[in-house]
This record gives C-alpha cells, structure tokens and sequence, in this order.
C-alpha cells in the first residue's frame, strides 16, 4: 500500500538530506526569479514589487509547514494524492485523491512547460535572430532530453542532480555578486507616487498579482513530497528539506530582486522592446560585468532552468503511480520500469502534456499562464491539504507524527488567505482570460470522470465505501541514513 515499506521490485529509499533539499531547491529556482522580476514589477508598477516576493516567502513557508507535517507522517510515492486518500476517505471515499490526481496530471506538467519557455526566452539573449519557429524547436527538444535522461536509475538521478544544484547556486550567486559590484541604492528604493497607498484598489490588485508570481517562483519546495517512498529516514528528512530549502530561496530571491533593482531601471523591464524584459539576468551582467560575463552566465541560467524541469518531472511522474496502484487512477500507471524502477507511462505523459504547454506558452502571455495554472492547482491540493491536517489530527490521533506543525493552526489559516486572495482576484489579473472558471469547469469534468470511473470499478458512491488507515496500522520505520 502506499507509503508503506516498498514492496519486492518497488521504489528503494536512497535520497538523503542534503539530495532531498537540492532537488528542491533546483526545482524552486530554476528560470522563475529571471523571467518573473520583470512581471513582478510590471505588477506593482515600481521597485516596490519587492513585497511580492516576501509575501510569496510567507505563504510558502506557511504552507510548507503543512507539507512537512503531512510528509513526515504519510511517507509514501505521490504527496498530496497521499494525503488526500487518507483525511477525506471517511466521508467521499476515492473522490479527492482522485481529483487531485486529475488535476496534478495538467498543473503540474504545464508548471513545468513554464521553465521551458524561459529557457527558451534567455537563449534568445545568445542568439538574438532566432525564429520563433526555431524557438519552439529547440524547447520540444529540450523536453525530449529531459525525458530521455529521467530514463534512469534514481541513484543516478540523485547525483545529477547534486551536480545541477551546484550550477543553479553558481549562476545566482553571479548575478547577485554582479549586481552588488554597481548597486545604486537610489534606483532600488526610489519608488513612484503613491507606490504604498494602501486605501486603493490598484495597491491590493497589484499585491495579489505579485503574491501569484511569488508563489509561482517559491513552487517546488513540495518536490520530494512526491518521492516520500524514495527519502532516507523520512520522517526527519522530508520536513527539513522543506523548510531548509524555503529558507534559502527565500534569502536568494530578496538578494536576487533588490540587487537587479539596483542595477536596472525599473522602466527598462516593462519595455517590451528592452532586453531586460526578457532576459533580465543577462542585462544585469552586461550592464556591470560586460557582454562576455553576462553570455557565460546566461549559459549558466539555461543549466539552472535545464535542471528545475529535471526535477519536476522526476517528482511529478511520481504522483499517478500511486494512485493507479490503489485503482484511483488508470491502471497501466502503475508499472515501473523493470530495471529502473521508475514509474513509464506517468513520466512519458507528463513529457507530453509539457511539451504541448510550452507551446502553449510561447504564444501566450507568460503572467496569463502562471493565473490559469494557480488556480486550477489551488481549489483541490492547497485548500484540501490544509483541511488535510486538521482532518488527520482529529480522524487519526494515533498516527506517528515524527514532524509537527509549529504554531498550529496559524500556518494553516496565513495559507488559507494567502490561497484565497490569489483565488479570488485570478479574473481581475487576467482581466477576459476567466481563469476561475475555466478552473472550475476543469474541476467539474473531473467530478464527472470520477462517477464514471467510480461506476466501472464499483467503489464509492456505487459500491462500500473502503477505510484503510494502513500508517496507523504499519508505520513507516525510519531508515538512518549511512
């Protein structure tokens, strides 16, 4: 069953600490600060977007928390689905993993189509005449690479993984050490009139732009959640790689967003005709370091965004084995390879649906993009976790908790509003794109797909409603770490 010790042929723990925190922190900075600081200013309207990324370090700390909680306790293959399967099976049976499942099979994929589009973006700083038909040549290839290298064993995986790590801490730290070197502190904290004015509508409109962007960038702390089933001595490790890689991304992006401030004209990045709207790494390099730093360190970028879809396809493929498993998701999800034990068919979707999101992205607009994906990942995994653990404490009072929320329940309710105020203001932010309801018609058609699903299998709501509280029953026993 999920999340209980591996059965003969299954996943093998063999991620420590210090692999866990990298694989989360490749996929939490990839190619998001770089290509997101000039749609944060935009939305703001000045340097002032600074807020934005502090506010989108509070939610996702605050919801890390719950993470943490919930992966310490529940270790298995597939996070949320996990967790979901757990709280809510008293009462609606199969329905929320499988909605989660439903949902994570497109939000997640297209998060990372996200990436691809922003490699893309900065290659285009090395190679200014290239087409748009070149462009999306070279990011279906990329995606094909990533496919093609996740083709592995995970003990390859893991290391490589360290080695990418290394690279995205290289390529920020260059920008930051740039941008220190010719910081101007008038132009970082020099704001426009009325940049705070926070009786009107603009301010508020603006913060719950930037709270969405942030947010969006903070994505992947969560990353090794999906691989509890694989994490050495889980119940320590996942929770520290969670915060430990929060707290540093944290400290990165502020660097990271003050010190392009202070190099860069605000004005510049809301230009579409300005390099730095684009690639604004690579502006910040040219301006204080010269064209050749700023080509050796857009080289480095395109690593650190090469590395984040890397990681995020490698957790995300995890999330339909688990529940094909447990007959919650199509069946033939549940076969690993047979020599590397690596779920097949849930990678190889996911390759797909990213591949055909990137195409989607490089013909829209990239902020639209990041709306639409918000909200259809906030209504069935952020809001139903964070019932999730309340559920959890009160259904199953026994189940080991190697890890517990600090301050419980205020993480929970900063993460509730936080969801909401991006929830509730998505429409306004992408004013004639409706990613509410399209989210919620998403959501809808997984409510049929689960009635039709539930008929075929003749579970709940057409069949007994099934109870397993198999972590109670067989907890995880931690493994020390060699």
């Amino acid at each position: 069953m999920s999340g209980s010790p591996p059965p003969t042929g299954g996943f093998v723990r063999r991620i420590g600490l210090f692999q866990a925190t990298a694989i989360n922190m490749s996929q939490m900075c990839g190619i998001g600060p770089f290509v997101t600081i000039p749609l944060m200013v935009a939305a703001f309207g000045g340097p002032q977007a600074v807020i934005g990324f502090v506010a989108g370090a509070v939610l996702a700390l605050a919801d890390g928390l719950i993470w943490a909680e919930l992966g310490a306790s529940l270790p298995g293959s597939g996070g949320s689905y996990v967790y979901l399967r757990q709280a809510f099976q008293y009462r609606s049976g199969r329905l929320m993993p499988f909605l989660f499942v439903w949902t994570a099979m497109l939000f997640i994929p297209l998060i990372m189509s996200t990436g691809v589009v922003g490699f893309v973006q900065y290659l285009g700083y090395l190679a200014p005449h290239m087409s748009d038909t070149t462009g999306d040549l070279v990011g279906l290839g990329m995606i094909v690479l990533v496919v093609l290298l996740l083709w592995r064993g995970i003990e390859n995986i893991a290391r490589l993984t360290a080695v990418m790590w290394a690279v995205m801490i290289a390529s920020v730290a260059m920008v930051i050490v740039a941008a220190a070197t010719d910081f101007s502190p008038h132009r970082a904290f020099t704001y426009p009139a009325h940049a705070f004015e926070l009786t009107g509508s603009h301010f508020w409109l603006g913060f719950a732009a930037g709270l969405t962007i942030g947010i969006y960038d903070y994505l992947g702390y969560n990353t090794t959640a999906y691989m509890g089933a694989e994490i050495k001595n889980p119940g320590r490790n996942l929770p520290r790689s969670i915060i430990y890689s929060i707290v540093g991304i944290m400290a990165i992006y502020l660097l990271l967003q003050i010190g392009t401030l202070g190099v860069i004209d605000w004005k510049r990045m809301t230009d579409p005709g300005d390099i730095a709207s684009t690639s604004v790494a690579s502006a910040v390099l040219e301006e204080t370091w010269g064209k050749g730093a700023a080509d050796v360190v857009t080289v480095l970028i395109l690593v650190t965004a090469f590395a984040s879809v890397f990681t995020g396809l490698l957790g995300g493929s995890r999330v339909p084995y688990d529940a094909a498993r447990e007959r919650v998701f199509f069946r033939p999800y549940a076969k690993l390879h047979a020599k590397h034990r690596f779920p097949m068919l849930g990678l190889a979707t996911m390759g797909v649906i990213t591949a055909i999101g990137f195409l989607i992205g490089r013909h829209t607009d990239l902020a639209t993009l990041i709306q639409l994906l918000t909200t259809v990942m906030v209504l069935v995994q952020a809001l139903a976790q964070i019932a999730a653990v309340t559920v959890l404490r009160r259904r199953q009072p026994t189940l080991r908790r190697p890890y517990k929320m600090w301050l419980y329940p205020l993480p929970s309710l900063v993460a509730l509003v936080g969801w909401l105020v991006i929830y509730g203001y998505a429409d306004k932010n992408s004013p004639g794109r409706h990613p509410i309801e399209w989210s919620l018609a998403w959501l809808a058609l997984g409510c049929v797909a689960f009635v039709v699903w539930a008929r075929f299998e003749k579970v709940w709501p057409f069949g007994p409603r099934e109870v397993r509280e198999e972590y109670v029953e067989n907890p995880v026993a931690d493994e020390v770490s060699a």
